[in-house]
């Protein structure tokens, strides 16, 4: 799966956790906290969600700024 394809899935799932986030405006440098409002429960949310959409244990160690962190963590574990 190349990055644009977990991108793509990565802003479904911002838009379960975060429905009032604009989806167009996401990309790939969209700070998770201060574009998106992601606190610590929409992080725990977003984790769940993400082990449903790409079938895999999100267990990071560590923190995530942007979006970009995301997917790159996602296509390394996946």
């Amino acid at each position: 799966m190349t990055n644009e394809e977990i991108f793509a899935k990565l802003k479904e799932v911002l838009a379960l956790v975060k429905p009032q986030v604009d989806q167009s405006k996401i990309s790939m440098d969209s700070s998770l906290v201060m574009d998106l409002g992601i606190d610590s429960l929409s992080m725990l949310l977003m984790s769940l969600a993400i082990e449903q959409k790409f079938n895999f244990q999100f267990n990071a160690t560590k923190p995530f700024n942007t979006v970009r962190d995301v997917v790159e963590h996602i296509a390394q574990a996946i």
